[in-house]
């Protein structure tokens, strides 16, 4: 016998020994319930001694046999020669017979294997030794050694019996192999005692073990970190189960320990929870940079020690990318992303270009222009960095980044840029698996970095087009200073329906809107676009703000005809001030009240009745009138600023009122006319205060806040005369305005303003009614008025050569900049405003 199978032997005795218990009472393991049983024979084969356990396997007392002839106990008589013929035995060994059937005293067939030794009586005789054992039980047994000769020889687990000091009582072969007790001896010994230190936390497995024994609870699938001797630098893990082995009584008299190397496994685990953990991280806004650093985030620390992310400057700007691999001489490597140690200290910021990528012969070009996976040694990288960035090369050693990878990052057929990864502190250098992994990963990225690329571009875009929808800069007037801004819809394309509009009207003064589409999109952009452009053509008519809102409602019912089963709707505020009169007009259709904050700072709504949203047939509308004074500051804003009455957050009506409050925006001094510049600025300020204090809210339909400082236009800047309905008036009408113009320094505009003003009177003194009026107003241009109470409405026409008259309204469209009729309940007023001589 080999000294292998004596110790397996021996390790079988030694597992029979402790499992002799209550647990193991199984026909497996117990000789107590079935043995064999022993008969002494003569050497004529007539039986003298017969075992109780005889006695058990075929019912017969001894005194019931004594005398028979062992052929006497055979079921068939006839199978006696057979037996006989292997009976030829010489020597004190044992030899099997091999399965005879016998017959019990009921007469069942008892099948038994039979083995004879030859023995000699202290008196010198020959007798025969024979033991009978059921098959059963044999086969049992049998099953049971075999069982316990591989547990402990041939199985691939380890395993270890300790006793009750948990001091090692059997152990396998494999044990050897896994490299933490090869050539020692350990019978006897506990763990602690024996195993090599460093490879793994002994005293936590010895602590584990104990708490099995006293406890008597398994532990069950334990993962145990650690390392062999054959591999000390690599990471293995094994699956332990710590069993409690159990005595006749109950009690824990040993334990045993099942080991399994579960690397792979685990491994395995590890990587599908990366990556679905990748798949619910990375790609949750769609922001170029913030999608790179959530990939850099995965997989630091768990996947590598460092990471970064290179994009390409067509990324960073938003192009469609290059396809197919990149010629290394095109390379433009930017810093997207970095997480992991020494990164504060490299210098790469994020924006910046990466020298040492950019290289045409670096590896990361290398594996760009050739589209596939590089794994280097930290060595090798160092090497490579010290040409090109030494700090960098130094930093790599001083960290100790032993191993290197880099993934080319492509979508859709394009590439985008790289994504590195360096191991320092994990022992495990990269290997195949984890090139398949970090690919997954960085192809996840790659679709989300290019849907974020494509959804920037054309937000870009969208937003482009909605901003060139709005007014690029709002006019300088004399009768307001003005400020306004618009927050974009959240959402991919960011367009909405919001709009706002500063539109002089004749006689210096100002029509104030804002108004929002309902719904976002390309549709409520452009129909935001149509209606502002309606607005501003119906101001043109000078019409009053409930007539304008009249005419708008109009023109919402046709485009929603246009558009058929698209709902459209929309609500407006339009308002009128005349800084001459300080007076101002308001109308809204479903639009929020607008707040006045008065001089003093206090701010309130001017919460008049409103009517339905235009398109809603809800004419006529309700107007709002009042003489404003100087320095008051009308706000005016679209409903997405505030939250929507289902939206249980964020800012509201009263907010707005506070942080208008707050600011104390009324409390401005009215300023000069040519410090306009400077109130602009203060307005500026205001308007992006009053925004940061109220509380955020998402901009699902876009924004649009007009802030109006209301002035008043000096006395001496404008002059109102009645004039009598007499041919005489267009005389003195002329003089009156040659003296007012030579009193404001207007030589040079003399004579053009004496002409037009002469048309104009004699027109009004023979087409139109009393009472006549005449109005100059030196605003930014020199502007001519005259009203009378007639409502017919002149046309310009070419006169003939044989027409005496008919010129006069052509003369005064060719000397004016512009010119209209505006029309009141009183009559009307035919205006012309001169530009300024230069």
């Amino acid at each position: 016998m080999g000294a292998h199978e004596r110790k397996c032997s021996l390790q079988v005795w030694e597992m029979r020994q402790i499992m002799r218990n209550p647990v193991f009472d199984d026909p497996f393991f117990s000789s107590e319930a079935e043995g064999e049983a022993c008969a002494v024979l003569d050497a004529r084969g007539v039986l003298t001694a017969w075992s109780p356990r005889a006695e058990r396997l075929l019912g017969y007392t001894v005194q019931d046999v004594r005398g028979w002839h062992w052929t006497d106990f055979l079921y068939t008589r006839s199978d006696g020669a057979g037996v006989m013929a292997k009976w030829g035995i010489e020597d004190n060994e044992m030899v099997g017979l091999g399965p005879i059937v016998l017959r019990h005293r009921d007469g069942r067939r008892i099948e038994v294997n039979l083995q004879v030794r030859l023995i000699v009586s202290t008196e010198g005789e020959k007798q025969w030794l024979v033991q009978a054992a059921d098959v059963g039980y044999a086969r049992r047994r049998e099953l049971g050694d075999s069982l316990l000769a591989s547990l402990f020889g041939d199985s691939p687990f380890i395993l270890d019996v300790f006793d009750a000091d948990l001091r090692f009582v059997a152990q396998t072969e494999v044990k050897v192999r896994a490299g933490w007790f090869s050539g020692k001896d350990f019978a006897g010994y506990t763990v602690t005692e024996v195993a090599p230190p460093g490879l793994m936390d002994w005293a936590a497995v010895e602590a584990r073990q104990r708490q099995v024994l006293e406890s008597g609870e398994a532990l069950v699938q334990t993962e145990v970190r650690g390392s062999t001797l054959d591999a000390p630098d690599r990471e293995r893990v094994w699956s332990e189960s710590i069993l409690p082995l159990r005595g006749r009584s109950g009690q824990v008299i040993a334990v045993a320990q099942v080991v399994a190397d579960a690397t792979e496994r685990v491994r395995a685990r590890e990587r599908l929870v990366l990556v679905n953990d990748a798949s619910t991280r990375i790609g949750s806004t769609l922001n170029v940079l913030h999608t790179a650093q959530e990939l850099v985030d995965v997989a630091v620390p768990r996947f590598a020690d460092q990471s970064y992310v290179n994009l390409l400057d067509s990324v960073y700007s938003g192009e469609e990318p290059t396809a197919g691999p990149v010629e290394p001489a095109e390379l433009r490597l930017r810093r997207a992303a970095h997480s992991g140690m020494g990164w504060s200290e490299i210098g790469v910021a994020v924006g910046d270009v990466d020298t040492f990528a950019s290289q045409p012969d670096s590896s990361i070009a290398r594996s760009l222009a050739c589209g596939k996976a590089l794994i280097m040694s930290g060595n090798e990288v160092a090497d490579e960095l010290s040409a090109v960035a030494p700090e960098r090369s130094e930093l790599f050693s001083r960290y100790g980044v032993h191993s290197w990878m880099v993934i080319p990052m492509f979508a859709r057929g394009g590439a985008l840029g790289t994504a590195v990864f360096g191991r320092a502190e994990h022992a495990d250098a990269f290997e195949d698996d984890d090139v398949l992994l970090a690919e997954e990963l960085v192809a996840r990225a790659a679709v989300c970095i290019d849907n974020a690329r494509r959804y920037s571009r054309e937000r870009a875009t969208a937003l482009g087009l909605q901003r060139s929808l709005l007014p690029q800069r709002l006019p300088r007037l004399a009768a307001v200073d003005t400020a306004s801004r618009y927050l974009s819809a959240s959402g991919y394309s960011g367009l909405g329906g919001a709009w706002f509009d500063v539109i002089p009207l004749s006689g210096a003064r100002v029509a104030l809107v804002v108004g929002e589409v309902v719904g976002r999109g390309l549709l409520s952009a452009v129909t935001m676009s149509r209606l502002r452009t309606a607005v501003r053509t119906l101001a043109d008519l000078d019409l009053a703000p409930d007539e304008l809102l009249t005419q708008l409602d109009v023109q919402v019912k046709r485009l929603r005809a246009e558009q058929g089963a698209e709902a459209v709707g929309a609500t407006c505020v339009y308002a009128v001030y005349d800084p001459i009169t300080h007076n101002c007009v308001l109308a809204r259709a479903g639009h929020r009240p607008p707040i006045l904050v008065g001089v003093g700072g206090e701010a309130r709504l001017l919460d008049f009745p409103s009517s339905p949203r235009l398109g809603s047939g809800g004419a006529p509308f309700e107007v709002w009138e009042a003489n404003l004074t100087e320095g008051e500051l009308l706000v005016m804003y679209t409903g997405g600023l505030l939250r929507e009455p289902e939206q249980g957050s964020g800012a509201s009506p009263e907010s707005l009122l506070a942080a208008l409050s707050d600011l104390q925006v009324g409390t401005a001094s009215a300023l000069p006319t040519d410090a306009s510049s400077e109130a602009g600025h203060e307005l500026e300020s205001v308007c992006d205060a009053m925004i940061q204090r109220l509380p955020q809210v998402p901009q699902h339909h876009g924004a649009a806040v007009l802030l109006a400082r209301i002035r008043e236009l000096p006395s001496d800047r404008h002059v109102t005369w009645d004039l009598p309905a007499v041919p005489e008036a267009v005389g003195e009408a002329r003089a009156m305005t040659a003296r007012k113009l030579a009193d404001w320094g207007m030589h040079e505009e003399s004579f053009t303003a004496e002409l037009v003003v002469s048309e104009l009177v004699t027109n009004a003194i023979r087409y139109g009614a009393p009472p006549i009026r005449l109005r100059l107003i030196r605003d930014q241009s020199l502007i001519c008025e005259v009203s009378d109470g007639s409502s017919t409405s002149p046309h310009i026409r070419r006169a003939l050569d044989t027409d005496e008259g008919g010129r006069g309204l052509f003369l005064v469209s060719q000397l004016s900049r512009i010119w209209g009729t505006r029309y009141s309940t009183r009559g009307k007023t035919i205006w012309a405003e001169q530009p300024f001589a230069d």
